[in-house]
């Protein structure tokens, strides 16, 4: 059980980031896109928000993905009630047979990390963490929900199988809503009862959470600066980043 003084790295058996288990684009049995809005000239955006070939993405360094979040300033202290919640969550997960990834419960539980995505998203994003939903295509395997787009344009979400498995997927559909209103009898917009329907509805983004939120981080704070036309305080990666776009004749 975690508690307030418990490291935060050992709240379950679940890998630590970088150990992969599996969770490659070849496995997961998603189709998989980026959903993000513009970085300026550099990659361009139709609407609020576009989805981005995967394989187009600027590359990142796995060796800082420790679980450490040192490209956040590293860890603080935890929130007690964070702690509390994600308690409550792993335990019902665990009565699933899935567990929660410990880098999410190490940045949710912080009280330094776990409103960064809220605070740099420039699409007004904030954290909203669901209790277990059942995949909708997958016996076994579970959706948690942990953002979501202020209009609920995009909804983010972890997979959990019970292999271990933890990804990060994204679809348009609140399955929370979708589940309750199957529940009360309401009448929706999709059919949770047809793989195909559900499959195409979600999409893979990030084999762990905390790439999703380090890419998610650059991003955001890529787009303040392109808007405030001040690119000085970019950090090297965050350039290396941008010139992966440059198109000719814009300096990166």
């Amino acid at each position: 059980m975690l508690t307030p003084t418990t490291p935060l790295t050992v709240i379950n058996g679940g890998p630590m980031p970088g150990e992969r288990s599996g969770s490659d684009l070849s496995s997961v049995g998603f189709d998989s896109a980026w959903c993000a809005t513009d970085l300026g000239e550099y990659r361009p955006c139709r609407y609020t928000y576009e989805y981005y070939p995967y394989e187009s993405l600027p590359p990142l360094d796995f060796t800082e993905f420790t679980g450490a979040f040192q490209w956040l300033g590293g860890t603080g202290e935890p929130v007690p009630e964070q702690v509390t919640a994600l308690n409550h969550l792993a335990e019902n997960l665990a009565a699933e047979g899935v567990t929660l990834p410990r880098d999410f419960v190490t940045f949710q539980a912080d009280l330094k990390l776990h409103r960064s995505l809220d605070e740099v998203s420039v699409t007004c994003c904030w954290t909203d963490i669901s209790e277990p939903l059942p995949s909708p295509v997958e016996p076994g395997a579970f959706v948690v929900r942990f953002l979501r787009d202020q209009q609920d344009c995009v909804i983010w979400y972890l997979y959990l199988r019970p292999s271990g498995e933890a990804f990060v997927v994204h679809s348009y559909l609140d399955y929370e809503y979708e589940y309750e209103a199957r529940r009360d009898g309401e009448e929706t917009e999709t059919n949770l009862d047809d793989p195909e329907e559900q499959r195409a509805a979600i999409l893979w983004c990030a084999p762990s959470f905390e790439e999703f939120a380090h890419r998610f981080w650059i991003e955001n704070r890529l787009w303040h600066a392109l808007n405030s036309n001040d690119l000085s305080g970019l950090e090297p990666q965050m350039r290396d980043y941008l010139r992966h776009y440059a198109p000719p004749g814009i300096p990166a």
